[in-house]
């Protein structure tokens, strides 16, 4: 496979992650703004911005933190060149890129939902619409998942395209973790703390996440028990230790294919070296915020070493 053809492939789905992670970030702040006064519901969409790593694209634009003021930027402004419909429109532009290794039903769900949210995100989105919206971000995800998963051999594109789709899940869930977490919790004293349960139902939507760990935990929210479900729980398919599994996988995969080893698989071995025994204590004890840093700077080190060792821009 041509370097750039995996490049498109692994590109492909990280913007679809992406989007997808957005639009759950957005549709879970508005939940909480619609039930909070008016300065706890600014501060939610602050951290929505934040989350984003938006913030000063956001303030050189715009004065306040008003609810339809922040999804626009977040979903369709041109001020914000990371912006959901730009987003999409990568992932259409690198489902072009890899057209013939990618299958026709994969194709056809990139392109239907790039044309749907195109149309929709063209003008500004009010409150009536915002909920649709983002209701269609999250199923064009589902349907080109769905689509991808039912129809494509496993080779190589393959195993690129889920590299990419999960080095940027575990991405998306240590960000949001990391700012929610800090926001509510800045002192090691406050955990296990009665705290707004709100916000930390707030995080689990986020991520998708409320259900099942209600289910698991009878509904009992608290700090400790969340970041345990979110970092160590390989069960759940947006934790941290599901995306590092799943990640590992896909690299053995490409070495199998490939006969040999890059600089990839070493970083992912030290990486599980480094988390792969943890306890949600030793995490703790040591600092959430660090542990979160120093996963984000592996994760980031293993996606540049995978276009390195497979040529991405050759």
């Amino acid at each position: 496979m041509l370097g750039r053809t995996a490049n498109g492939l692994f590109w492909m789905f990280r913007y679809l992650e992406r989007a997808e992670n957005t639009a759950r970030l957005l549709e879970a702040a508005l939940r909480m703004a619609l039930t909070r006064d008016l300065a706890t519901a600014e501060a939610e969409w602050r951290s929505v911005i934040a989350t984003l790593g938006l913030q000063r694209a956001y303030e050189a634009a715009h004065d306040g933190y008003d609810a339809q003021t922040v999804w626009n930027f977040v979903l369709r402004e041109p001020s914000n060149p990371g912006n959901v419909r730009a987003m999409f429109g990568a992932v259409r532009s690198n489902a072009r890129t890899a057209r013939t290794n990618i299958s026709s039903d994969a194709w056809e769900a990139v392109n239907d939902n790039w044309m749907k949210l195109d149309k929709l995100l063209a003008r500004p989105v009010g409150q009536t619409a915002v909920g649709e919206v983002l209701g269609v971000i999250r199923r064009a995800g589902t349907q080109v998942h769905g689509a991808f998963d039912g129809s494509m051999l496993r080779d190589d594109g393959y195993h690129f395209s889920r590299a990419g789709t999960f080095i940027e899940r575990a991405d998306s869930t240590a960000r949001i973790l990391d700012m929610k977490y800090f926001l509510l919790l800045p002192s090691l004293s406050y955990v296990g703390s009665s705290l707004d349960t709100g916000q930390w139902e707030q995080v689990l939507r986020s991520v998708a996440g409320a259900r099942v760990y209600s289910w698991l935990n009878a509904g009992k929210i608290e700090a400790r028990g969340i970041v345990e479900f979110l970092v160590l729980d390989d069960r759940f398919p947006r934790s941290l230790a599901f995306c590092r599994n799943a990640l590992r996988d896909c690299l053995a995969a490409l070495a199998r294919n490939h006969g040999v080893e890059g600089s990839c698989h070493a970083l992912m071995r030290d990486a599980d070296t480094r988390i792969g025994h943890l306890t949600v204590e030793q995490i703790f004890e040591a600092g959430l915020h660090e542990f979160l840093v120093d996963f984000l700077a592996r994760d980031a080190a293993i996606a540049r070493a995978i276009a390195e060792d497979y040529r991405f821009h050759a």
